[in-house]
């Protein structure tokens, strides 16, 4: 059975440098940026193709100059990285030249000129509540997989939780008399999100059915278990079933968890919410992350201003006279 990745996993793969400094930053990673291990296996992973392409070339890390930089972004462009991963990949290299120089390792950053490729913003996949009500309306109620599923499907959409939310969410932190469940997201940090009563009823529900399955030592604090493992869920096996539902429904659309929360806050903005408390809801630090879901809304508007508004209703109907 493969073991649950644990910080002290966290390797870096490397020959032309001192491990005791790649050991140091990963620990500056954790502890000033409170990141997950997901995100610190990313940053890890990213720095490797770095140090891969000094050996590779014979570049010195202590060295480099921006011009061999833009060189190592240009090899990766050829292997056919996307902008988007490659933006990503220079941000974890520009976080290790900070961290060396905060270190006392350099005296200048070679990555202070280095530019990311230009990337436009991407509109995230969001589904109508039709969209939503037929995947609901695509689960097996009859079947205890059916009653978690669909608790699963709500708290995704009406909490606007990601997957990882989901999976970590712990009985302990359901205050449905209250009306909130507490959250943990990136870098630990909690939250508390308030609950639909149809979704605490469903939640309810589940939790009644839960009882019936025998859960693993240290695992009985999870809301959401396996029925063959008896341990909590995993995000891969959220999206499965959430495209087998989505397939069922006849969505062509492609989905995934953090669709629900997409639509979630695209919802909330269509009817009224404010900005700031969608930002609070959904745990993010800036409100550029937010932002976001102006521009969904705004397609959203303008779709509606295509429709609805007497200038193009007119327009219409003389184009079908003339038909």
């Amino acid at each position: 059975m493969k073991q649950r990745k644990v910080f002290s996993d966290i390797r870096i793969k490397a020959e032309n440098i001192d491990q005791n400094i790649l050991r140091r930053y990963i620990q500056f990673l954790r502890l000033e940026h409170s990141y997950s291990i997901n995100t610190l296996d990313a940053y890890c992973k990213d720095l490797e193709k770095l140090l891969r392409y000094y050996s590779t070339e014979g570049i010195n890390f202590r060295n480099v100059t921006l011009e061999q930089l833009d060189q190592f972004a240009g090899s990766l462009l050829e292997e056919g990285i996307q902008p988007r991963s490659l933006a990503r990949v220079l941000s974890g290299v520009r976080s290790f030249y900070r961290f060396l120089v905060l270190e006392g390792e350099l005296k200048n950053d070679p990555t202070e000129l280095l530019e990311s490729p230009r990337i436009g913003r991407h509109l995230p996949e969001v589904l109508s509540i039709e969209e939503i009500d037929a995947i609901i309306g695509a689960i097996d109620m009859s079947r205890l997989e059916g009653v978690r599923d669909r608790a699963i499907i709500e708290m995704l959409y009406s909490c606007g939780l990601r997957v990882s939310e989901l999976c970590q969410l712990k009985i302990s932190d359901l205050f449905l008399e209250e009306g909130y469940i507490r959250v943990r997201g990136k870098g630990s940090k909690e939250r508390l999100v308030p609950i639909a009563q149809k979704t605490v009823s469903l939640l309810r529900g589940w939790l009644v059915e839960r009882m019936q399955i025998k859960v693993k030592p240290n695992q009985e604090d999870f809301v959401f278990v396996s029925f063959t493992r008896g341990q909590h869920l995993s995000r891969i096996s959220v999206f499965v079933k959430i495209k087998e539902y989505a397939q069922k429904a006849g969505i062509s659309k492609s989905i995934s968890p953090h669709t629900f929360r997409h639509s979630f806050a695209t919802h909330l903005l269509q009817g009224g919410a404010n900005l700031r408390a969608i930002q609070t809801m959904l745990g993010h630090e800036d409100i550029s992350t937010t932002e976001i879901y102006m521009h969904i809304d705004t397609s959203h508007l303008r779709q509606e201003i295509l429709e609805h508004h007497p200038r193009n209703i007119k327009g219409r109907a003389e184009s079908d006279k003339t038909q």
